[in-house]
């Protein structure tokens, strides 16, 4: 008989199980070389509890099949299989180690990342005690060469769990990744999971529906068991980062639409929802927030897709959670047919969203989002806790020779900010490097201005109350010393609500104006205030005439190439 969610796993035999070799590593790779050695040792790393691993080459042409082979002739447990024709994608490949392992448990591994030491028998420990054919852990994206790491999906692996089918957590369709999981061999042979063969972008998504539609039992462990590097400046950038051309969003979908097919082709009606909701939060999201980089051939085109896929949506795809920021967006796109609202529309996807004014009402005082788009409606946000909603903070940073001045406003939303009474804003500088903080203070919010609800169809807006709560403060610059530094606000409310928000840019037309600031402490501070791709402030630091010359090289190079 098979438990519910969070049971007990049986943990007699655990242990030793975890130390006898039953897992195989899939490693794939295509003109890796540079890297294809360090993750086939990460994975050899793990112990005896690995039998084999099998590194699938994919028709290289730089040296990595040769580099393999030499690791092989000295380690017994290393088999490398070569592919005559590369296939263009991750799937063949894999599929191929499928094929090729003997071991009763398989994992897989990109050739540009690494497995954390522990990892494998972390996970098989978690599949054999709780007698799951899918064991899963946390991934981290570690950033280079900062280092800098971000878990992914860490809501999912927060503590050990058990569940005896997938649909008892409906957040799994979130976590599409297929190398932070170990699988019962037999279990993928036995249902013919396999990966879309050939050049098919995102993969991972519609293995992943596969794997879930076939209701497997799951465990889940919070240890760290996959890094994967996250290289913004390679010559090559991964399927996952190269986002510039209209091909990529249209896979993307693709992908998205197999897996809804096949989940509700399994009759898992409840992943199915919520795996087109996953595609309104996560991806219409994150593309929304880069439309303002990309020229305009690309955004017709992206609307026009990304409308034909929303009207495949029925009544209950739009009813569940209606004032996420992904639906509102999605209804956007849905009731225009031309891009519009760019940079409002950015804000709403960023995370957390903002919802820039102006703050629209129809005549009859209902909230929408334009007085020329009424039919969006935003009538969800009168009912939903202000902790939840996209509040909007102004930042605006004014670097001085004494002291630096930040300024922060925050707008009324149909008198919900009003409602919950703004006392306060925790103020913190985040490094991008490498997550430390610098400069946290907390100012007191001062009410200002009159309310401007305009209703649609109105030139006058009505007036009522504050529009806007404001606070001032110096910052430091030389305190935060060089590198890259986000804002992070944190608003406090008289009911107890408490809201973790970014701060919409204020940073002026045309390209960020860098400024020379002398400084005690460097001698000169080289400061931009800019706006990220999603909106926000953050700002770069020099620091002293060393770091300013850096800088200064550094743009003329830009300039010269």
């Amino acid at each position: 008989m098979r438990s519910d969610a969070n049971d007990t796993p049986d943990t007699a035999g655990t242990t030793e199980a975890a130390r006898t070799a039953q897992v195989a590593v899939v490693v794939i790779g295509y003109n890796d070389r540079t890297h294809v050695g360090d993750a086939v040792r990460s994975a050899l790393a793990q112990g005896p509890v690995v039998s084999e691993v099998v590194a699938v080459d994919d028709c290289s042409t730089d040296g990595s099949a040769e580099l393999l082979d030499r690791l092989a002739a000295e380690e017994p447990r290393l088999r490398v299989v070569r592919r005559s024709v590369n296939s263009g994608g991750c799937g063949s490949p894999r599929n191929a180690g499928i094929d090729a392992v003997t071991a009763p448990y398989v994992m897989f591994l990109d050739s540009d990342d690494v497995l954390p030491p522990g990892a494998v028998d972390a996970l098989l420990a978690a599949s054999t005690g709780a007698r799951a054919e899918v064991a899963s852990g946390l991934c981290v994206r570690r950033e280079l060469p900062s280092g800098r790491e971000q878990p992914w999906q860490a809501p999912l692996y927060t503590a050990r769990t058990v569940l005896a089918r997938p649909a008892q957590r409906p957040r799994l369709v979130h976590d599409t990744l297929c190398v932070n999981k170990l699988y019962r061999t037999g279990f993928l042979r036995e249902h013919g999971i396999r990966f879309p063969e050939g050049r098919f972008l995102y993969e991972d998504i519609v293995f992943t529906a596969r794997v879930l539609a076939a209701g497997p039992r799951i465990a889940l462990v919070p240890d760290r068991v996959y890094v994967w590097h996250v290289r913004r400046s390679a010559e090559q950038l991964s399927l996952s980062l190269n986002r510039e051309h209209i091909d990529n969003w249209k896979a993307r979908v693709e992908a998205c639409a197999l897996a809804y097919d096949i989940l509700l082709g399994a009759g898992q009606k409840e992943l199915a929802r919520a795996a087109r909701a996953k595609f309104l939060d996560h991806e219409v999201r994150m593309y929304a927030r880069e439309l303002g980089l990309r020229d305009a051939d690309y955004r017709r085109a992206w609307w026009t897709h990304t409308r034909e896929y929303l009207a495949r949506y029925d009544a209950a795809d739009w009813e569940l959670n209606p004032s996420a920021p992904g639906r509102v967006l999605a209804r956007v796109v849905m009731e225009s047919p031309e891009p519009r609202d760019l940079p409002r529309l950015r804000e709403l996807a960023a995370r957390p969203a903002r919802l820039l004014p102006p703050y629209a009402r129809t005549p009859d005082g209902v909230p929408v989002w334009s007085a020329d788009l009424p039919q969006v409606t935003l009538t969800p946000f009168l009912t939903r806790p202000v902790g939840v909603l996209p509040l909007a903070v102004d930042a605006e940073l004014l670097p001085r020779a004494r002291a630096s001045l930040l300024r922060l406003r925050l707008h009324e939303l149909y008198g919900r900010v009003a409602e919950a009474g703004p006392l306060e804003v925790d103020v913190v500088w985040q490094s991008r490097d490498d997550e430390r903080t610098r400069g946290r203070t907390t100012v007191p919010l001062t009410p200002s201005g009159a309310r401007n609800d305009t209703r649609a169809g109105s030139e006058s807006g009505v007036n009522n109350a504050a529009d806007s709560w404001s606070a001032e403060l110096p910052v430091d610059l030389a305190a935060l010393g060089a590198g890259t530094w986000d804002l992070r606000l944190s608003l406090r409310f008289a009911d107890g609500a408490q809201r973790d928000v970014t701060a919409h840019a204020l940073t002026g037309a045309g390209r960020p104006v860098r400024r020379a600031v002398p400084s005690t402490r460097h001698g000169v501070l080289l400061v931009q205030p800019y706006a990220t791709h999603s909106g926000a402030l953050a700002i770069r630091v020099a620091t002293g005439v060393r770091g300013v010359l850096r800088v200064v090289r550094g743009r003329l190079r830009r300039l010269l190439h």
